[in-house]
């Protein structure tokens, strides 16, 4: 069959005559059917609504913008390449990610994850908290200090602090008063390690409630050592300590209580070790 072009009427010649090349051919308020093939060179503008049937593979070597949505009602869509999502991803109820078909809505650092059953972890600080799950491990308290934010994908979470001291082991605090008072400071160790000479009176700073602290006392020479109102004995009475030289005692207590209530030491008393 004979190649055949568009003819159209040239009123002012009163011609019939083929379309001139790079020409317009306008068919307003008209239609085409039965088109088996439409190739375009340039660009192809619909005013209307494409309607498209069997369509079984879109390629698109750019991008492909969808300004109000993307609906895949069967099949499922598969994505090779990273997703960005701005707005997060959000699934319906009676649908899923995952397997119980309940509404899911992932964004953030994991905390608003709803309808999805969860399992895992997370870790709490005074300081913030570090991951999501149903069980949290809360470290609390003053040797209690920092702990790492992971990186992404797998990482490692360092705990640093422990006991009143700051550190994970028990720390000793030495003091050496001659006829004074020897403070001691209960936030810098838990034990505390007091040769005292002549008469000399043992007090305290720091501290938090809870934390329980030893003070060895050693006489170096003749000494009598007292104790400061902070320190409550069983029956209200502070004990007798032994006043010979190279005599031992050990004091053990709990904080109570610190602050300007007066802080509270329970303490009791084992003597003369020497």
């Amino acid at each position: 069959m004979a190649n055949r072009f568009p003819l159209i009427v040239d009123s002012s010649a009163l011609q019939i005559k083929e379309i001139p090349a790079n020409d317009n051919l306008d068919l307003a308020n008209s239609s085409i059917v039965n088109v088996v093939d439409i190739t375009a060179s340039g660009n192809v503008t619909i005013g209307g609504t494409l309607t498209y049937e069997d369509v079984k593979n879109i390629d698109s070597v750019g991008l492909v913008t969808a300004r109000i949505g993307i609906r895949v009602l069967a099949g499922g869509a598969v994505i090779a390449g990273a997703t960005t999502a701005t707005n997060g991803i959000r699934v319906g109820a009676g649908q899923s990610i995952g397997s119980d078909g309940t509404a899911a809505v992932f964004y953030g650092d994991g905390s608003n994850l709803t309808g999805l059953p969860q399992s895992g972890v997370g870790i709490k600080t005074e300081g913030g908290t570090v991951g999501f799950g149903v069980t949290f491990l809360d470290f609390r308290g003053a040797g209690i200090s920092t702990i790492t934010t992971p990186s992404a994908g797998i990482s490692t979470i360092n705990i640093t602090g422990g006991g009143g001291g700051g550190g994970g082991s028990i720390s000793t605090e030495a003091a050496t008063p001659t006829n004074a008072v020897a403070t001691l400071d209960l936030t810098a160790a838990q034990d505390h390690k007091v040769t005292a000479t002549g008469i000399c009176t043992i007090t305290c700073s720091g501290g938090a409630e809870g934390e329980s602290h030893t003070v060895r006392i050693i006489n170096s020479g003749i000494s009598t050592v007292g104790f400061s109102t902070y320190f409550l004995f069983p029956s209200g009475s502070a004990p007798s300590l032994p006043t010979a030289s190279g005599a031992i005692s050990l004091i053990s207590f709990t904080v109570n209580r610190v602050g300007t209530a007066a802080t509270q030491l329970l303490a009791g008393a084992s003597l003369n070790f020497s």
